[in-house]
């Protein structure tokens, strides 16, 4: 774990004891997601008696605070069409990991783009997850990526089946 990652936690574990009762109830609520409808937070709002504008400005003071770290939309991209997925793993040097990483993850077929340190026996550094129609769409994003940042050393990985996924729950 990165010194500042440490840091990070450190911080978060030290400031957890400012988060209230509400603010608890708050993140149960929405920590297996809301609803995507005109308004998102009215239920929470209800069960928290409250109003929606109280629900978001406390959302916001957790996040501005790092109790809440991400808050972000997840798409049922299968639902959609989109049933081919592929990790594009990449060699990409150190010193081009931001510039790369930003362009990587302005494609539209990307929704995930991370670093993580390489090893021996596997020296990929930078992940993307692509999305498309087909394995032959995954393989055309990934070579629009690999001209775009001029990085020719990678590989793809496509999913065979989707696994239930689950965030960090308190």
């Amino acid at each position: 774990m990165s010194e500042n990652r440490e840091k990070e936690n450190a911080n978060a574990n030290a400031a957890w004891h400012l988060v209230d009762e509400a603010d608890e109830k708050l993140i149960r609520l929405i920590q297996d997601g809301i609803e995507f409808e005109h308004s998102p937070f009215e239920k929470c709002a209800e069960e928290l008696g409250v109003s929606e504008e109280e629900v978001v400005a406390r959302l916001k003071d957790l996040i501005e605070n790092k109790m809440v770290r991400r808050f972000g939309a997840s798409i049922a991209h299968i639902a959609l069409g989109f049933t081919a997925n592929a990790m594009g793993v990449w060699d990409i040097s150190r010193d081009r990991v931001e510039e790369v990483g930003r362009k990587m993850a302005s494609f539209d077929e990307v929704s995930h783009c991370y670093e993580r340190p390489p090893s021996a026996d596997w020296p990929y550094n930078m992940y993307t997850m692509i999305h498309g129609r087909s394995q032959e769409e995954c393989r055309a994003a990934a070579e629009k990526i690999s001209e775009a940042v001029g990085a020719a050393d990678y590989k793809l990985v496509f999913s065979e089946r989707e696994l239930k996924k689950k965030g960090v729950r308190i």
